[in-house]
């Protein structure tokens, strides 16, 4: 049990489909962990919809069982930190959700992340070569926030009118908890267009796409916090509903996957003298339905399809660059659900207890034994995959890409759906080579990966990972590090550390090290070469094909 003068802070990632919390000590050390799913909405092609009260519930659930589970009594939680994905909630002038679809509820009232209903208001910005464009490689995404509030403003006139808040989701969380309208430095930086080294908005920027109102009528906060810097602590309605004390301080929050490169980056810092760089040669990996890459420097990088370089938004004053895979994880579930064999895969793994990436996995290494190959990777050689299902995101920023299986045979079985299932993984990993070869040739040194995420969690990914990179991978002794991350956010808040560095330093270290092995060197450069090539052509296809229609623009 923890002595009465102990003090332990809280993490809560809002996912794509669930909220988690960590409760961990101030060293690191997960007490307890809880996880509740989220409702998604998908209304039409390309929109997916959450409800943010839903997301709050879920938030709610998780703390008090993380409590529950570890016996800890809510006066000893000292701080409490958020991280989401980058999905836009809109609310009323009295904080009540408005729906984000002419057609939808009012509890549906979050565009989530992934959604590209704003594909055609991104191109039209990208058309506008805007001063900001510089600062997310020259071509804006329908990830990002301005274009989904166009699409709003011209889709949904009466919602845009009524709205008396948009936020990105970490912030609507930290409002929610502290009462707080304010923003945080990395979202506001990452996905609004928030010049964070000038500490301003582009007033130009904003008239010229026609949101300015929004701006002027302080729809969206210019109360922009450094993330973990406090907000107060809880109100009493909110440390009611999460069982946690109105002592507990919350924290500005951050992106998901940002949060997860300060739980694995801390290993970085810790590894040399305080006198070097030591993030000029380490990149985070953080891997989950989507992937994302980030690098940190001190100089600041202008880098053609890849977001940044974003003043701040991730370790402070320090110049980020990120990457990422709009379709990650996601992909390469697509890949097992799209093979004839997914049905009677999915009853086997249930039948026996197993998961489907365990049955894979294991008849992946019956083929290799079958044909006597030393490196099982070799089954993969007359199946290659180029893994942009809605995209690429990185280092093309092409939301107009799609995927490519070259290899499709008729054979119904789970051979040939293993063979799609690595060729898969291996076209995701061949994506992060790619993003770093980029990041390397403006001027990164990346030779190090530290990654988390659930696909660490199968060692067929670490393995292709790392082989098809040729990069050590470093896992962080957390496995829940995008939690680890959060957590820091409160803890700064609390006061435990003065700053996220030295709370990155003191919460987080490595674990076990994946080493590239050279064997593989030759087949995963001439797959690569292939994977460009493939991309390559997809785009002279797409050029002649351009006249007949505007969905292959």
């Amino acid at each position: 049990m923890p002595s009465d003068t102990e003090r332990f802070v809280i993490g809560v990632d809002a996912g794509t489909a669930s909220v988690r919390a960590g409760l961990f000590r101030l060293d690191g050390q997960r007490v307890a962990t809880a996880a509740h799913p989220i409702q998604l909405w998908y209304p039409e092609p390309d929109h997916v919809e959450q409800s943010s009260n839903d997301i709050w519930r879920a938030v709610c659930a998780v703390t008090r069982r993380c409590l529950s589970d570890s016996g800890i009594e809510p006066r000893l939680v000292a701080g409490i930190g958020f991280d989401a994905t980058c999905s836009l909630v809109v609310l009323d002038r009295n904080g009540e959700p408005l729906s984000v679809h002419p057609a939808g509820d009012a509890e549906r009232n979050v565009i989530v992340w992934m959604d590209h209903r704003a594909l055609r208001e991104a191109d039209e910005i990208t058309e506008g070569g805007y001063d900001v464009l510089k600062f997310v490689g020259d071509r804006m995404s329908p990830e990002m926030e301005t274009p989904k509030l166009l699409w709003l403003k011209r889709n949904h006139p009466s919602t845009w009118r009524a709205a008396g808040r948009f936020m990105d989701l970490a912030d609507f969380l930290a409002w929610k908890a502290s009462g707080v309208f304010a923003a945080s430095v990395c979202t506001l930086t990452c996905k609004w267009t928030w010049l964070a080294h000038e500490h301003r908005f582009d007033p130009a920027y904003l008239a010229a796409i026609g949101i300015d109102d929004a701006f002027r009528e302080r729809k969206v906060s210019v109360d922009v916090r450094s993330m973990g810097s406090p907000l107060g602590g809880l109100t009493p309605e909110a440390a009611h509903e999460t069982g946690l004390s109105t002592t507990c301080v919350v924290g500005t929050g951050m992106i998901d996957a940002h949060a997860g490169g300060l739980g694995v980056l801390g290993a970085a810092r810790q590894s040399v003298d305080s006198s070097e760089k030591p993030f000029e040669t380490a990149m985070a990996l953080i891997g989950g339905t989507s992937n994302c890459h980030m690098a940190v420097s001190t100089e600041r990088r202008f880098i053609p399809g890849l977001w940044g370089p974003y003043y701040g938004a991730m370790v402070p004053d320090m110049w980020l660059t990120e990457g990422g895979q709009s379709s990650g994880g996601s992909g390469i579930d697509y890949a097992i659900d799209a093979h004839p064999n997914a049905a009677r895969l999915r009853a086997e793994a249930e039948n026996t207890g197993s998961t489907v990436y365990e049955l894979l996995n294991n008849e992946v290494a019956r083929l290799a034994a079958a044909e006597s190959l030393a490196i099982p990777a070799f089954v993969t050689r007359d199946f290659h995959v180029l893994p942009y299902f809605i995209g690429n995101r990185s280092p093309h920023a092409d939301p107009h890409a799609r995927a490519v299986f070259d290899g499709i045979s008729l054979d119904t079985s789970i051979s040939t759906q293993a063979v799609q299932y690595y060729a898969t993984v291996q076209a995701v990993a061949y994506g992060s080579r790619d993003i770093v070869r980029a990041l390397n040739e403006a001027g990164y040194h990346i030779n190090t990966l530290y990654v988390t995420g659930g696909g660490t969690r199968n060692p067929l990914w670490l393995r292709e990972h790392a082989d098809a990179t040729g990069l050590n991978l470093i896992l962080p002794r957390e496995s829940e590090a995008v939690l680890l991350g959060s957590a820091m956010l409160g803890a700064v808040a609390s006061g435990a550390y003065s700053t996220l560095v030295e709370a990155m330093q003191g919460m987080a270290s490595a674990g076990e090290i994946i080493r590239p092995n050279p064997a593989t060197a030759a087949y995963h450069d001439a797959r690569f070469t292939i994977f460009r090539e493939m991309y390559r052509q997809q785009l002279l296809r797409r050029e002649s094909m351009k006249k007949f229609g505007a969905a292959v623009e």
